[in-house]
């Protein structure tokens, strides 16, 4: 797709369903609230094309008691054009209010971000929200792990590390180690097994954000197995399409080209790519929270202000979509979970 249509088809997806919306209103709430007190309030956002979020809480944060915060977002893309449209959105909304804003714009794959020359800056009270990304970092070479095995690949980066073991370069830095289900792709506990994931997870972990807050597909299609990956890719979007038959027709152009340019192109990879190439390789809320504890996080209840607001928008659209709660939230539709959405903060 072209960047416009990559935006367009984006902007669908937030229209016409409420995924995105109850995932906005569910992230900005803990926001609000753990930076109730601070002056500089500094946001990360590591997909940054969707303006909505970061409107609202600019909109929120203007009538805090005492005056806003200056406000820093930093916004990752890998699209020039969709942080140009982010940036005028912004700083347009911040004019009309008056309100304090910086916006960073970083032109980078999620893969490629250097955190360590991000625009942090002592006194930066930060907080991340990864909405419907960290999932591809999970996307590694299968064959060439699963021929080499767990014993040989941990060996070979003992070897390329010099003197120190691969035990103490695990401990020491926190890389690499979390645990997949036993339908992942590599099982049953394996360290290393993404490299991309767990250097992502140790650079986030040096920024020590106030609040990590991550929205992921609440489905299990990381395993190798392709009758697996078929028959849950199914499950999934069926009940997506489900979804988009409650509220809008079949003739709807703009439905249309949310089916074949977003989630027809997501099926497509989950089913006919593999290795570095398969992106979309989504895990359910139980292995996150294994992976993100393992790097050194400790979840943080969610809002209750934010679940009621998130109720009455989710009874807009249709009185199937429902959440279940536990510190985390599951959204679903009727019984079938479809997103999760978790908040963290730095041990």
């Amino acid at each position: 797709m072209s960047p416009s249509d990559d935006i367009l088809v984006q902007k669908y997806f937030y229209d016409l369903c409420p995924f995105l919306k109850f995932s906005y209103l569910i992230t900005n709430q803990p926001i609000i609230e753990s930076m109730e007190c601070e002056k500089v309030v500094h946001i990360s956002d590591p997909h940054c094309s969707e303006p909505a979020q970061w409107i609202n809480l600019i909109q929120t944060l203007k009538k805090r008691p005492g005056g806003p915060p200056h406000l820093k977002i930093t916004g990752i893309h890998e699209k020039k054009e969709a942080l140009e449209q982010m940036s005028f959105h912004l700083t347009t909304e911040a004019g009309i209010l008056d309100f304090p804003l910086q916006f960073n714009p970083i032109i980078s794959k999620l893969e490629d971000v250097d955190f360590e020359n991000l625009p942090v800056k002592t006194g930066d009270a930060v907080a991340i929200s990864s909405v419907l990304q960290l999932h591809s970092l999970l996307a590694t070479d299968d064959e060439m792990v699963s021929s080499s095995g767990a014993a040989s690949f941990n060996m070979q980066r003992a070897a390329h590390l010099g003197q120190r073991t691969f035990a103490e370069w695990l401990e020491r830095d926190m890389i690499n180690a979390y645990i997949l289900s036993p339908d992942s792709a590599l099982s049953p506990l394996f360290l290393g097994a993404s490299p991309k994931m767990g250097i992502f997870l140790n650079a986030m972990r040096k920024l020590q954000p106030k609040l990590l807050v991550i929205t992921e597909q609440e489905s299990n299609l990381n395993g190798c197995n392709l009758t697996e990956r078929i028959d849950r890719a199914l499950y999934f979007y069926g009940s997506l399409f489900d979804c988009l038959e409650s509220t809008v027709t079949r003739t709807s152009v703009e439905r249309q080209k949310l089916e074949s340019m977003l989630l027809g192109e997501q099926i497509k990879n989950i089913i006919t790519y593999e290795g570095v190439d398969r992106k979309e390789r989504h895990e359910k809320l139980e292995q996150w929270i294994q992976r993100l504890k393992m790097a050194g996080f400790v979840k943080v209840p969610l809002s209750y202000n934010g679940r009621i607001e998130a109720t009455n928008l989710l009874q807009r659209y249709s009185h199937k979509y429902k959440f279940k709660e536990n510190d985390c939230l599951l959204l679903c539709w009727s019984d079938r979970p479809l997103f999760s959405v978790s908040a963290w903060k730095f041990r």
